[in-house]
């Protein structure tokens, strides 16, 4: 799903780039998710070394099939609701304005926009070992408009980003004091 389609843009204005999460911070969940996967295999073996008699009765193995698949398809559907989320999160930025699409689980989105004039101060920081080998961080704006702070979290590049709105701001507040 591309959410770009669904903004309503100006006849003036293009889109300079789109904002996501950085990929490493979805690895914690990847893993999570091969945890849970490889959970089922370990207690299988585990209850045939403890109980071999257990596995062999004939209600055994559809009873078991039965909970592996539905244990299965919930870890794929919260792995796929996961995912949902962290990638349609996003901030795309326009030469004219800040849109924030704020993602908030699977059937629940909040789409915010600022124009880029009414920007006071742009913050990024990056915090700890792997943000700053991997290059992400937070990206924080503070706006004189109704929506008094904009917030992306683990965007890549944070620096470049803040230079770039901050660029874009002052371009846009150039042609709005004409």
């Amino acid at each position: 799903m591309n959410l770009v389609r669904f903004i309503a843009k100006k006849i003036y204005e293009h889109i300079v780039t789109t904002v996501r999460h950085h990929p490493v911070t979805f690895l914690p969940t990847i893993f999570i998710f091969l945890i849970l996967a490889a959970m089922p295999i370990g207690v299988v073996g585990m209850l045939n070394q403890l109980y071999p008699t257990l596995l062999i009765n004939d209600l055994a193995y559809p009873l078991g099939v039965l909970f592996f698949s539905a244990y299965y398809l919930s870890i794929c559907l919260f792995f796929y609701s996961y995912f949902v989320t962290f990638y349609l999160d996003m901030w795309i930025v326009t030469n004219d304005r800040l849109i924030d699409v704020y993602q908030k689980n699977l059937f629940s989105r909040t789409i915010s926009e600022l124009d880029l004039y009414q920007i006071q101060d742009v913050t990024s920081d990056v915090h700890g070992l792997f943000p700053s080998i991997f290059n992400y961080g937070n990206v924080t704006i503070q706006t004189a408009g109704p929506v008094p702070k904009f917030i992306i979290h683990n965007a890549h590049r944070p620096h470049k980003l803040r230079q770039l709105v901050l660029d874009l701001a002052a371009e846009d507040k150039r042609h709005h004091n004409k």
